[in-house]
């Protein structure tokens, strides 16, 4: 804790649950000398179950989040802690998030209680901007680069269903609505990092922070459609439940809307076709230039009951 303290985190971080989780992280126990510190690859669980072994102090299982978010999390935007070094392109939610002290903080606490401590930490404090910018730099290496249809790229974490978005933007746009605006792009890692809110309240649409976005919203603006599209690789089609609920969260909507479930090839699909919606469409990225539909009289268009009053044909 006053190691913590030292590097300029406050109480929240540098509190009790936090400094156990720094010992977890340094590998040190409690018969164990500052030398001797290590920099293992651990989970939030993995660190839970250390200090309950080695501490005696036993933490609840609800406790990951409060691990996670006051101590971990800030760890990471410190540049004390890398994420996933051992695989950059896990995504951040995966169960197999793992930590690891970054090596110039490792070789600092190895000096902790030492005669030069206070010169290694000074030292080390006026080399952490360059230690962060490195460690920056190679997170934007590892990122996915998504072209969108105006000729924009954004960046996205890699791993996860990431891919599967970049496929939905570059291919699936380019086919089926040529020249129309990516709205919104969810990313694992912050979920509302490409958001136009303006664009969204011009076509009647406000999002609340705690709403559950689907992955992709795309504005075909000729014919004055939202395409509402969720990127499945592990689960999230659009069912009769999900239609439901996209269909309330963008209720003011001025623009039909139109629900697409996307799968990366037939075998992912066959997991969860007896799911699927009636009234959308399944788009399959391995056979970009076809769409499956599902029923009605319309092929990859708003329905009646999706569709404001403004743009009904009477």
């Amino acid at each position: 804790m006053d190691a913590l303290a030292a590097l300029g985190f406050g109480p929240r971080q540098s509190n009790e649950i936090a400094g156990y989780t720094l010992l977890t992280l340094l590998d040190l126990k409690p018969e164990d000398s500052w030398e001797k510190v290590a920099n293992p690859l651990r989970g939030i669980t993995p660190i839970i179950e250390f200090v309950a072994e080695h501490y005696r102090q036993r933490y609840a299982p609800n406790t990951r989040e409060t691990i996670r978010d006051e101590a971990v999390k800030y760890f990471v935007e410190f540049g004390m802690l890398l994420r996933n070094p051992d695989n950059p392109s896990r995504p951040t939610n995966s169960g197999k998030t793992v930590y690891q002290v970054e090596p110039a903080a490792l070789e600092l606490f190895r000096k902790y209680g030492s005669r030069d401590w206070s010169h290694h930490l000074q030292s080390y404090l006026a080399s952490r901007a360059k230690i962060r910018g490195e460690i920056e730099r190679e997170r934007r290496l590892s990122r996915l680069p998504v072209k969108l249809p105006d000729g924009q790229t954004v960046r996205l974490s890699p791993g996860g269903q990431n891919p599967l978005i970049k496929a939905i933007v570059e291919e699936f746009c380019s086919r089926f609505v040529r020249g129309a605006t990516v709205v919104y792009i969810g990313d694992t890692e912050n979920k509302f990092e490409h958001l136009h809110t303006d664009y969204l309240a011009k076509l009647g649409v406000t999002i609340d922070a705690a709403a559950k976005m689907p992955d992709v919203v795309v504005h075909d603006t000729e014919r004055n459609w939202l395409l509402l599209i969720e990127a499945v690789t592990s689960a999230g089609p659009v069912d009769g439940k999900r239609r439901k609920e996209l269909k309330e969260l963008f209720q003011r909507s001025i623009a039909g809307l139109v629900f697409v479930t996307a799968f990366e090839d037939r075998q992912a699909f066959g997991r969860f076709h007896q799911q699927i919606a009636w009234e959308s469409e399944v788009w399959i990225a391995a056979e970009p230039d076809h769409i499956i539909h599902f029923d009605g009289e319309r092929f990859l268009g708003p329905y009646p009951d999706v569709t404001p009053s403004a743009l009904v044909k009477i």
